[in-house]
C-alpha cells in the first residue's frame, strides 16, 4: 500500500517554511535586518539550537546573509531577476524604455483591478497612507522624496494585488529603475505643471482603489503611465532638438 509513517516536523523545518513565507509574500524585503537570536527565539517559540539551524539552512539557500557585526538580513533574493549583461543591454538602448513603459501599463493595470478586488482594507489604507506623503511631499518640492514615494505607491498597489509572482517581479524592475536604467523620474518633477499633472493622476487612481472600482483604478493607471510614456517621448524630441541647436550655434561662431 502506499503510505508512509507521517514523521513530526522539525522545528527547524517550521521555522524555515515561516521566514520563506514571509520573503515570499513581501513581508521580509531584501536588506531588512532580522531581529536578534534573544528575541526573534522567542517570537517564535523554539529554542536557540533550533532557530540556529533553521536560520544557516536559509543562509546557505541565499535567503539570510550574515553581516559581521550588524546580525543577520534578507538578502537580495531580486539580484539574479536581470544578468549584468542584461541590465547593460537595457541601459545602452532607449526602446528597452519604452518597453519597460509597456510592460508596467500592462501590469501595473491588471494590479489595479486585483487590488480594488481582493485587497483588503488595511493593504487600501497603507495604499492611501502613502498618497497622503506624496500630497505632503509635493508641497516641500522635493524630487527625490517625490520619486520615492511614487515608487512606494505603485509597490503597494502590487502587494495589494496578493500575487506573490506579480510582486516579485515588479520589485525587481522597480530596482532598475531606481538605479537610473530606464530613466531618471526626477525629469518628471521639473516643471510644475507636469508635477501637479502627476500627483492628479495618483490621486485618480488611489480614489478608484478606495471605492474598490476594478474597472476605474485599471484606466487610471493606464492614463498614468501613458502619461509618462508621452513625456519622456517628448523630453527625447526635446534633447534632440536641442542638440540640433547646438551644431548650429557652433557652426554659426566659424562663420
Amino acid at each position: 500500500m502506499p503510505f508512509e509513517k507521517i514523521q513530526a516536523e522539525k522545528l527547524s523545518a517550521a521555522v524555515i517554511k515561516q521566514i520563506e513565507l514571509l520573503i515570499l509574500r513581501g513581508i521580509l524585503r531584501p536588506g531588512d535586518r532580522l531581529p536578534s537570536e534573544r528575541e526573534l527565539s522567542e517570537k517564535l517559540g523554539v529554542s536557540r539550537p533550533s532557530l540556529r539551524e533553521a536560520i544557516s539552512e536559509l543562509q546557505a539557500r541565499g535567503l539570510l546573509e550574515p553581516r559581521a557585526g550588524a546580525g543577520i538580513f534578507v538578502g537580495n533574493v531580486m539580484g539574479a531577476a536581470f544578468s549584468e549583461t542584461l541590465v547593460r543591454l537595457f541601459a545602452d538602448h532607449e526602446e528597452a524604455m519604452f518597453d519597460y513603459i509597456s510592460f508596467r501599463r500592462d501590469l501595473e493595470g491588471m494590479a489595479a483591478e486585483r487590488a480594488a478586488r481582493h485587497g483588503s482594507d488595511t493593504d487600501l489604507q497603507v495604499i492611501d497612507a502613502i498618497f497622503q506623503k506624496m500630497e505632503t511631499a509635493h508641497g516641500k518640492r522635493n524630487p527625490t522624496e517625490e520619486s520615492q514615494l511614487d515608487a512606494e505607491f505603485h509597490l503597494a498597489i502590487i502587494e495589494a494585488s496578493h500575487n506573490v509572482v506579480m510582486l516579485h517581479t515588479m520589485r525587481a524592475m522597480f530596482q532598475l529603475l531606481r538605479e537610473g536604467v530606464f530613466y531618471n523620474r526626477q525629469i518628471m518633477f521639473k516643471q510644475r505643471t507636469t508635477r501637479e499633472t502627476l500627483l492628479g493622476q495618483h490621486r485618480a487612481i488611489n480614489e478608484a482603489l478606495q471605492a474598490r472600482d476594478p474597472a476605474a483604478a485599471r484606466d487610471a493607471v493606464w492614463a498614468h503611465l501613458s502619461f509618462v510614456e508621452n513625456s519622456m517621448t517628448d523630453q527625447r524630441r526635446s534633447d534632440q532638438h536641442e542638440a540640433v541647436a547646438r551644431q548650429r550655434l557652433e557652426q554659426e561662431a566659424l562663420r
